[in-house]
């Protein structure tokens, strides 16, 4: 087994028969002290949240297996937060797909002017360049053409991927009387060059609340695998 990247908040090592195992670390992303899914940085380390994630990850991947949705995950083993995939590559240096609901965060940051806190929005996708010394600059579908990010085919199929997993993700997360706000997909191209989902769908990478309370990324976890 090799290591080949360390990440905020998981490593990376490639096994002997070319796929790939993710360790994920109890590290999320935020700004002094205080969680964020958007942040750059890690912002504090809290104890569980490596397991906490790979469970809800599990949970999640499972059932867009089962819809036909295509992504990187193999199997999973929650006891070691390991989780084993397959082989893809990012587009340019990274992108990150945010789906929102709501308006909250950066969206709210940039549109303040005309969206207010909370505000409905219709599963609008964004995308930006995982740049940390830009901020993640947000780039349209034009610019990802133009700069042979991402061709206008392969976009429409991202957009219309990240719908169909945040309505995934939507609907689930409602059976407990959960609302999602925002979540934030990362993809790649497969072998065969199809556009599938990488990395997780965790707490960690979505905003949710319940009745009208933000809840912390291991709440999540613990709200949604209960039986």
């Amino acid at each position: 087994m090799k290591h080949v990247y360390t990440g905020k908040t998981k490593d990376v090592y490639e096994l002997e028969d070319g796929n790939y195992l993710l360790k994920f670390k109890d590290d999320v992303t935020g700004e002094n002290g205080v969680f964020d899914p958007g942040a750059n940085t890690v912002g504090l380390t809290m104890e569980g949240a490596g397991q906490a994630g790979l469970r809800l990850t599990k949970y999640f991947f499972e059932i867009l297996k089962e819809k036909g949705i295509p992504t990187h995950y193999i199997d999973a083993n929650v006891e070691e937060a390991t989780m084993t995939v397959q082989p893809a590559t990012v587009f340019g240096k990274g992108l990150e797909v945010i789906c929102r609901y709501r308006a909250v965060g950066s969206f709210l940051r940039r549109y303040g002017m005309y969206a207010e806190e909370g505000q409905p929005l219709d599963a609008f996708v964004e995308v930006t360049l995982k740049d940390d010394e830009r901020q993640d600059p947000p780039i349209s579908e034009d610019a990802l053409d133009m700069l042979g990010i991402l061709s206008h085919d392969e976009y429409k199929e991202l957009k219309d991927i990240t719908q169909q997993i945040a309505a995934t993700v939507k609907e689930e997360l409602a059976k407990k009387e959960i609302d999602l706000y925002d979540i934030k997909f990362e993809f790649g191209r497969a072998k065969d060059g199809q556009v599938i989902l990488i990395d997780e769908i965790s707490g960690g990478n979505m905003r949710a609340y319940k009745q009208g309370e933000y809840i912390e990324p291991l709440k999540l976890e613990k709200l949604m695998m209960e039986k």
